[in-house]
Formats: C-alpha cells, structure tokens, sequence
C-alpha cells in the first residue's frame, strides 16, 4: 500500500496522518505486506513530508506490517541524516522498516531551494549518495570516521524508485531491488523493467531481480460506484498538472465536464495503470497487470475523499488478490 496522508477539502493534516495511521492498521489486518509512504513539500495536498516521522506515527500503531518510505527524495537530504533517521526507527520497529529513495525533488525548484539552500548537488549526484547511505546503513568498516548512531549495522533494506529508465539501471547496476511509479507515470513502464532484468547485477544484497510496480486502484461494490469514487483522482492529476494544485477534491457526477477537452489524453496517458471498478472488474485488471509485468509485488495507490470507503477498496482488493494468486499458484 502506497499512501500520501492525502489531505482532503474541508479538512487537514492531522486528520490525514491519522487516516494513515488507522489504514495502514486495516492493510495489516488484511494481509498487506508493506504500507509506504512518499515524500512531498510544499503541497497543500499531501501530508507525508515528514516521512520519517509519519513512518514512525504509523509504525508505533501496526505490529507486523512492514513501514516505509517510498519514498525519500535523496537529493534533498544528507545521506547521513537519512541513514540516522531510519536507523532510529530500524532500532524501534527491528525488521519492520524499508527505505525506498527516488532523485526527483517531490516539489518544485524554489521550493527545493529551500529545503537544500544550494543547487549546486542534486540528481548528478544520487548514485554517490545512494552508495553513502548504504555504507552508513552496513557494519562499521576500520578506519571509518563518520557513523550514523543509530543506524550503523541496521542493514536497512534500500529499494531504488523511479519513473523512467535510469533507476532501472541504476537498481540493476547496484544489484537493489527496483520499485516503478507506474500507477502515475506508466510511459516507460515495460522498457524500464526489461532494462533492469537484462542488466541485474548479483550484489550482497539480492541475487536475482526483485520488482515492485505501482497500480492506482480504486475498487467499489459496483463498476459505476467506483467510477465515481475515482474522479477524485482524476481532479487531483488534472489540478496538479495545470498548476493548480490543492487538497484533495470531493468525487463528481461528471469529471469531464471540469477540465478542457484536450487534456483528456494527457489525464488518460498518466492514469493509464488504473484498475477502477467493481471486485470482479479488479480481480480482472490485477490478473492482467501481473500477467504483464511478472512483478514480485504490486503497491496499490488509491485517494478516497472519504475514508470508510477507502478503507472498504483496500478491503476489495485484499480478496481479489488473495483469489488471483492463489489460482495462479
């Protein structure tokens, strides 16, 4: 499960990381492996920018489910004080915590300019800094002058993420396991997991390829409830890429009606991995996409305006999993 403590219209953070805080208990209680959560600034939309923290909130409320970010946007932190941020909580919640790293910013230049105040490091430099985090993650080597207390030793399970090919070469050349965003930009979707099997590199950490891949789902009692439910979604993407982003916006009879026509091939490009509809109709799509892209692991992002119904999809998809990969084994 992939989740943005989406703030909704009307409301504010604090109850989102509590909806957090409560699905990811619902995703534990369900069989769900992983809860993640992404790092954005400067969104009015979203409240996981803390993720560390929000980690931690969420954590502290499950007891078996694995906790993470998915991710941290290096770029914009020292490697150091990320390895020592989830080290803590690798101390905290042993066995429970992973660290997915992307090296997009998660906001625009000025604002990354001020969580950075220097442009002068940015995305050239995430292979280093990947390396970096990972060294301070290991056992303590002699000699070794800096170390993250906590967080030497903790062996924190690193993930690359991306969008597009380079982290999937990346992930393959430092022999980590790959997670693709393409419940939001599924473009590059195929080429980018053939590039990362081909090109898999054994490493200490992973003999064989791992693949996670994202799927927007929203799943409903019916096909037409769904629908419904999912133009909150389709409000958020047409909003986000025009500039005009914002909380999350309540579901409408008519989504059309709300953005120009022109940019319905855009909203149906980015949205394009969507499993929207009733349990058959999700049971079906994540078949297929399984089907597609032989993935170790589907993460499931979804934005609900209400919560009991977004907790009612996780549900859905839950037993539709649990039914389509048992026939599949």
């Amino acid at each position: 499960m992939l989740d943005l403590s989406t703030i909704r219209q009307g409301s504010d953070a604090g109850e989102a990381l509590r909806n957090s805080r409560d699905l990811a208990r619902h995703a534990e209680r369900l069989g769900y492996t992983r809860f993640w959560l992404a790092e954005h600034h400067n969104m009015t939309g979203v409240a996981s920018a803390a993720t560390a923290v929000a980690v931690g909130y969420v954590a502290e409320a499950t007891s078996t489910i694995r906790v993470g970010a998915g991710g941290v946007m290096l770029p914009n932190h020292s490697p150091l004080v990320i390895a020592e941020q989830f080290g803590t909580l690798a101390s905290l919640y042993p066995g429970r915590i992973d660290l997915g790293v992307g090296r997009a910013p998660g906001t625009d230049q000025v604002t990354s300019h001020a969580l950075r105040r220097t442009l002068a490091a940015g995305v050239d430099d995430f292979p280093e800094s990947v390396v970096e985090l990972m060294g301070y993650l290991d056992d303590a080597k002699a000699g070794q002058r800096v170390r993250a207390v906590p967080g030497q030793g903790t062996h924190v399970p690193v993930y690359i993420l991306g969008s597009s090919t380079y982290g999937a070469q990346l992930a393959a050349a430092f022999g980590l396991p790959y997670a693709f965003a393409s419940h939001f930009a599924p473009a590059d979707l195929d080429v980018a997991l053939r590039l990362y099997r081909e090109r898999f590199q054994p490493s200490a950490v992973l003999e064989q390829p791992y693949v996670i891949v994202g799927l927007s789902v929203a799943a409903a009692t019916t096909d037409e409830e769904a629908r419904h439910l999912f133009t909150s979604t389709q409000q958020t993407f047409v909003n986000l890429r025009t500039g005009r982003p914002g909380p999350l916006p309540p579901p409408v009879d008519d989504v059309a009606a709300l953005y120009p026509p022109e940019l319905q091939p855009l909203l149906d490009e980015v949205l394009a991995r969507s499993v929207v509809g009733s349990p058959d109709t999700v049971a079906s799509g994540l078949a297929a996409f399984a089907q597609r892209t032989f993935a170790d692991e589907i993460i499931v992002a979804s934005q609900f305006f209400d919560h009991r119904l977004r907790v009612h999809s996780l549900e859905i998809v839950a037993e539709a999993a649990a039914s389509v990969f048992a026939s599949a084994a």
